[in-house]
């Protein structure tokens, strides 16, 4: 390998470790209760669901919740796309997903594995894609840090019996740590040229005269959670390989455009790891 190739190495490795070590410490405060700045908006969720945040729950009582919560969550998402052909925000007009690719995407989308066996800008209306795929990619990376969390308590403890409570894991991640870091990197991908708006097309007229019909739709901020929850599920078939999810704005015409939505992936799980390993050194202090 040449010193080149090393230097970037080197150069990544120190952007991750600059990034992810605050990172952690942040998700470790968000974890102990101690980030409250969207209580506003998280004690009326609480009150609403008849949770208690600070009764704390033995293993299966965390596991249960979790079950519950990913049961109603692929439920709902099943619901949404059989249903899309006559919910609103559909300008393209598709019809319902068929019943076996429904129940694989809402399956893989609850696991956080993004399996896509259909293109998006083909076959999911906006609505589908916004309040079925997007926020799935929230609540699948909120559940696997939740888990985290608890695996972390477990080991600093030394027992099964008090995990934390799920359900205020569950909230406080999605609150304090995906939608803040999502909206802060959805803007900066619209600022990029990412598309993000409901409609549900533009037409151009290609040097040959012959119309050509471009996708467009809310994918920025799609985008944006799909690499902070390390999820692989786009907005478009071809995901990253895609043009739009990969704007040349702001950036020298021979980088990807993955440039600068990679390095989310990366310092993620780097920070959630390294914030499990603080959560338990302080139990243990």
């Amino acid at each position: 390998m040449t010193w080149n190739g090393w230097a970037q190495i080197a150069l990544v490795l120190a952007a991750i470790l600059a990034t992810a070590i605050p990172l952690a410490r942040y998700i470790a405060a968000v974890a102990a209760g101690r980030v409250r700045f969207l209580a506003v908006l998280e004690r009326p969720i609480y009150a609403a669901c008849g949770i208690d945040p600070a009764r704390g729950m033995g293993w299966r009582g965390y596991t249960l919740a979790m079950l519950a919560a990913n049961a109603a969550g692929f439920v709902l998402l099943y619901l949404l796309l059989r249903l899309q052909g006559v919910l609103p925000l559909n300008p393209q007009g598709f019809g319902g997903i068929g019943p076996w690719l429904a129940f694989n995407t809402a399956a893989s989308f609850v696991t956080n594995t993004d399996w896509q066996a259909y293109s998006g800008e083909a076959a999911m209306s906006n609505l589908s894609q916004m309040a079925g795929l997007s926020v799935q990619n929230f609540l699948s990376a909120a559940t696997g840090i939740a888990l985290a969390l608890a695996v972390s308590r477990a080991f600093a403890a030394g027992k099964l019996q008090d995990l934390g409570n799920f359900w205020a894991d569950f909230v406080r991640v999605t609150l304090y740590l995906l939608l803040p870091l999502a909206l802060v990197l959805g803007l900066a991908f619209v600022a990029m040229g990412m598309p993000q708006t409901l409609a549900a097309n533009a037409e151009a007229t290609t040097l040959e005269g012959a119309t050509q019909v471009i996708p467009l739709g809310p994918a920025a901020f799609q985008i944006a959670i799909k690499h902070l929850g390390t999820n692989g599920g786009g907005f478009f078939g071809a995901n990253s390989a895609h043009p739009f999810e990969g704007p040349r704005r702001w950036r020298p015409r021979r980088r990807s455009g993955r440039s600068r939505s990679s390095p989310s992936r990366w310092r993620w799980p780097s920070a959630t790891s390294w914030a499990t390993r603080a959560r338990a050194a302080h139990c243990w202090r």
